[in-house]
């Protein structure tokens, strides 16, 4: 082995001790918002793990290279623009199982019990959930971040790749149209709320 070898294996090893320190550091910590940010994106559990475990090994990857300024909103974008490839090849499969949705929403009835005897049952949550499934997809992503995951406005615009503001106007619009869906089924009083 030559010299110059070996240097390029000492630096190898010093690298990868980096990557390791790094990820330990700025990325596990983080683990547990990358999974409930996937699952909202997806919808579905193992397609969430899918998601998170290639964003792990993309972050892996640059650990070394990370200045450690904001690890949340690196993580986060690492994760949406992973997702975004995702989607671009399987768009016309999610489109298609999108319009199957939309026809199961539009045949399901409003509830006849009570508002008393829905919110203390299994219904006020189908209720819930058929109104945040009639939201349009931006609205309804918006929901999932920042009511549902806990994110603030700015760590959702990071996910989403838009602006604060964005965020904000769709969140407005997207809890009102929920307000009106449960009003409609006699469950939240049209003032306050949500």
């Amino acid at each position: 082995m030559t010299h110059t070898a070996r240097d390029d294996d000492e630096h190898a090893r010093t690298r990868e001790r980096a990557q390791h320190v790094a990820f330990e550091r700025w990325v596990v910590p983080e683990i547990p918002v990358l999974y409930r940010v996937a699952l909202s994106l997806t919808g579905q559990k193992a397609d969430a793990e899918d998601l998170v475990q290639d964003t792990l090994v993309r972050a892996f990857r640059a650990a070394d290279r990370f200045d450690g300024a904001h690890p949340r909103a690196w993580l986060l974008t690492i994760l949406r623009r992973a997702h975004l490839n995702r989607v671009r090849v399987r768009r016309p499969v999610l489109l298609r199982d999108g319009e199957s949705v939309q026809r199961d929403l539009e045949n399901t009835g409003p509830s006849a019990a009570s508002a008393e005897e829905v919110a203390f049952s299994e219904q006020f949550e189908a209720v819930v959930a058929d109104a945040l499934r009639a939201l349009p997809d931006k609205h309804r992503a918006v929901v999932n971040l920042v009511d549902i995951e806990g994110l603030s406005y700015q760590e959702a615009a990071d996910v989403l790749g838009v602006p604060r503001g964005t965020v904000m106007s769709r969140l407005h619009r997207a809890r009102a149209r929920m307000r009106d869906r449960l009003d409609v089924a006699g469950i939240a009083p049209r003032k306050g709320g949500m």
